[in-house]
């Protein structure tokens, strides 16, 4: 399953703390799909995400109130893989 795929799956605490395992493990095989792939960028892009996300889910046609907070935080740290 795509890591887009994983993350729509989080509903749990548990879902979200098996996500982040997933990360480390996908950044462990694949580090060339992350463009930022230090943790000050990783943590800029992070931010970045965070500010503009209003836009992320009016583009998608999503309500944030919508989406489980658990899964919400994973869909920040996806973000944040490669985020500008």
């Amino acid at each position: 399953m795509a890591l887009h795929e994983d993350v729509e799956q989080i509903e749990t605490r548990e879902d979200f703390a098996a996500f982040v395992e997933l990360l480390g493990r996908n950044y462990d095989r694949n580090p060339e799909a992350w463009e930022n792939g230090d943790l000050r960028s990783f943590l800029e892009a992070l931010s970045a995400w965070i500010a503009d996300m209003p836009g992320y889910f009016a583009n998608r046609g999503l309500d944030p109130a919508d989406v489980p907070v658990w899964r919400l935080f994973g869909m920040m740290l996806l973000a944040a893989r490669s985020y500008e």
